[in-house]
């Protein structure tokens, strides 16, 4: 048995609370003592209890998102299956919802496949998470997994939030030890500098790396794995980088910083006793045991 919710809620206006999330029980010919029954218990879960008589006219979108829940609970499906059902709502609603529908997935202990657009949402929710581009699976693997280890680009860039900063580069090799290279360098006028990134040996996989060396890479790096604090700065061996604040924005518990580097953008989230502001020109360093490295012609992760 699979129950199914919506993301426009599909609830009979004409009907009550109570019938809307009674109806699939009629029509599999549940006694009116053991449909009653069901409802208010599923009413009660989801403190939609003084609302049984109203119509959904008169409900707000939070209020019919769980009636909508309520119908498919009621009838003790297998399976649910839910297509972008927070969408609709408010922030905060939405943010509510998450952790209400969170906790009717313990408590069920039933199988929910959840589609939605939101990372968020995929985040917090997911036990496990199928990322999908143009119908093809990219990845399947816990939340944490996908964040750490993505797969590709697409996936890297899709899970996080700001997204995770890509840099186009290119993978050297010097006295033994891979560095990823960017930044422009004219030599003729002597403007701009090239930087790098000393790939960690841990991380250094000869056999996926080898084969891109002076070739065109993708450098990958998310926002908290870039750092303005002074103490970091001065103990980073490789990745201290020159850029230009662009623009601040205070968040309360984090401070993003919008930065170019050689016409390159970045963003860092940086603690809120960040004292950047715009047009400083500050030094940041780029943690390398945090780095990834893409293949610019398939997108496919080489280091995670």
């Amino acid at each position: 048995d699979i129950a199914f919710v919506f993301q426009s809620y599909a609830l009979y206006p004409h009907m009550s609370v109570y019938d809307n999330i009674a109806f699939g029980l009629k029509m599999r010919k549940y006694s009116k003592a053991v449909i009653d029954e069901k409802v208010h218990e599923v009413a009660k879960a989801l403190d939609l209890a003084d609302l049984l008589n109203r119509k959904p006219r008169q409900l707000s979108g939070g209020q019919r998102q769980r009636v909508a829940i309520g119908r498919a609970i009621v009838r003790n499906p297998k399976v649910f299956l839910m297509d972008e059902p927070l969408s609709n709502l408010d922030a905060n609603l939405r943010v509510q919802m998450r952790s209400e529908i969170k906790r009717l997935h313990q408590k069920l202990q039933t199988t929910f496949i959840y589609v939605t657009h939101d990372q968020t949402e995929a985040m917090t929710m997911g036990d496990r998470i199928v990322v999908m581009k143009d119908g093809y699976i990219q990845q399947i693997d816990t939340p944490q997994n996908l964040y750490q280890y993505p797969v590709n680009q697409f996936v890297a860039g899709f899970i996080g939030s700001p997204q995770m900063n890509f840099i186009d580069a290119k993978l050297i090799k010097k006295d033994g030890k891979y560095l990823v290279e960017f930044g422009s360098e004219d030599t003729k006028t002597s403007r701009g500098v090239k930087y790098t990134v000393e790939v960690p040996e841990g991380k250094a996989d000869a056999e996926a790396l080898e084969p891109l060396v002076d070739r065109e890479v993708v450098l990958g790096i998310r926002p908290e794995c870039i750092h303005d604090e002074e103490m970091f700065i001065s103990n980073a061996k490789t990745g201290v980088i020159n850029t230009t604040v662009e623009v601040t924005e205070m968040m309360g518990a984090e401070t993003y910083l919008y930065l170019t580097c050689e016409g390159i953008p970045l963003t860092a989230r940086v603690s809120p006793r960040s004292t950047a502001r715009p047009q400083d020109e500050i030094q940041v360093a780029l943690d390398p045991n945090r780095i990834h490295i893409f293949d610019k012609e398939t997108e496919k992760s080489v280091i995670n």
